[in-house]
């Protein structure tokens, strides 16, 4: 549903404006003036500005100057009375999508912003598709010849023309989203949008928000509408990493949606259609969060239609050194180092660590490498991972006190565990600092805290 502001000072016309694009299905905000147009577009999701020419204090041409300078996307079509088109022509010179004159025909109204719409939105799919194809999200971007990655390919590729909701499974850092863009590109939707949220990173109140959106007045702050991810998304791939974590309350409502296909504003009563094929991820045990009652079993088995599980790096150790390469020459040429290379020695000592933070975990260990290592081929001494247990130097300590009975996950959260502990205590709970050791970012620092419920 697309949103048109409507500035005129003339109420009738407001009115009848109103009216008439809202029978057309278009959400109408108005405004009497350019100055209220302005602070209304600071926060609400506008797709068109319909502006009349003449108004007080600041007219049509002096709210488009503003609306150009701020949006420059953002089309705008001018209203004006006849004698007024010379002013309407330089309108257009400075960025107006199109004018029409006073009294206006109905169906050319229509047509006019109709046509200005499907121009915006070619031109914001041309401006996001040059930004993500230039990552050529397809198999190129997820590394790797293993047997089990190999079957992951086959799979993507037979699933991406389908519709069906997927929940990618695997540890952090193992490259979900890769997978969740891969589906995206190779399929029908690669010209429509791709968004992401991480359902761990917000609370529930703002998690919701994001996700449907809201009126405004819904709440304290809500100073004008917005919309959410589910209609950010309409026709393309929404993808929800760490949906474990959403709350059951908010389980319901998304539940909802995948049923019915709609979704309501927080704060509104109108129900909106949309077309979202879903990708969930998560690094739970989905199972045993339904078995606990934290997840909805009807939610999992609409989620759970196809399932994607992607392996640890420490269970393909042979993707190790593709891996390493492929990041060297990323970082080189970030770097600005074009002869740098990396060592055999390197490559195995690289391949014979544990990798708790998987391909992520790997990447930043080159990046800081490629970054610091003083001659043109990182050496082992230039890999920060001599003290996370490995299994060489400072290995024993890392795992002293850990059992070694039992399943190879469980060991792996222990170990984890125990390392970020230590990197916070040594950080003086400093959080930027102890990410640093880890060679993680800080929020996937604070997701490990939430996750081993580590507090200060």
């Amino acid at each position: 549903m697309n949103t048109i502001l409507v500035v005129d000072d003339e109420p009738n016309y407001l009115i009848v404006i109103s009216e008439l694009l809202g029978e057309e299905g278009f959400e109408i905000i108005t405004a009497d003036n350019g100055t209220k147009a302005l602070e209304l577009m600071k926060g609400a999701d506008i797709d068109l500005v319909l502006t009349d020419m003449q108004m007080p204090d600041m007219d049509g041409f002096a709210l488009l100057e503003a609306v150009k300078s701020s949006r420059p996307e953002m089309p705008v079509i001018m209203i004006t009375a006849y004698g007024e088109v010379e002013k309407a022509v330089r309108a257009m010179r400075s960025g107006a999508f199109n004018y029409i004159t006073k009294p206006f025909n109905n169906d050319e109204l229509l047509a006019s912003i109709n046509k200005a719409l499907e121009h915006s939105a070619l031109a914001q799919e041309n401006r996001r598709l040059q930004q993500e194809i230039r990552g050529r999200y397809s198999f190129e971007g997820i590394i790797g010849k293993n047997r089990a990655m190999r079957d992951i390919y086959e799979l993507i590729s037979r699933v991406a023309p389908t519709p069906s909701t997927v929940l990618v499974s695997g540890e952090s850092g193992t490259g979900k989203e890769l997978v969740a863009r891969a589906m995206h590109y190779q399929g029908p939707r690669a010209g429509r949008p791709f968004l992401s949220l991480n359902c761990a990173a917000l609370p529930e109140s703002l998690l919701e928000s994001e996700l449907f959106g809201h009126e405004r007045g819904a709440f304290t702050g809500a100073v004008a509408m917005r919309k959410g991810k589910f209609e950010a998304a309409d026709t393309g791939t929404l993808f929800l990493d760490e949906i474990g974590e959403m709350p059951l309350a908010l389980q319901a409502k998304f539940l909802r949606v995948l049923q019915e296909k709609s979704i309501e504003r927080l704060g509104g009563n109108k129900t909106i259609k949309v077309d979202v094929r879903i990708v969930a991820a998560t690094n739970k045990n989905l199972p045993d969060e339904v078995r606990e009652k934290r997840f909805r079993e009807d939610l999992f088995y609409r989620l759970n239609v196809v399932s994607i599980v992607i392996p640890p790096l420490r269970e393909r150790s042979d993707d190790i050194p593709l891996l390493a390469k492929y990041f060297v020459e990323k970082y080189r040429k970030q770097a600005g180092r074009s002869e740098l290379g990396i060592s055999q020695a390197a490559l195995e000592r690289l391949s014979r660590f544990l990798w708790p933070g998987n391909v992520r975990e790997l990447e930043n260990a080159i990046e800081r490498a490629a970054i610091l290592c003083r001659g043109d081929e990182i050496e082992p001494e230039d890999l920060n991972i001599q003290d996370t247990g490995s299994g060489e130097s400072g290995g024993t300590a890392v795992i002293e006190g850990i059992s070694l009975d039992g399943k190879l996950p469980e060991l792996m959260d222990a170990i984890e565990e125990k390392l970020v502990r230590r990197a916070l205590r040594e950080a003086g709970f400093v959080q930027a600092q102890a990410a640093r050791k880890l060679g993680i970012t800080k929020s996937l620092l604070q997701y490990k805290m939430r996750k081993f419920k580590i507090k200060k």
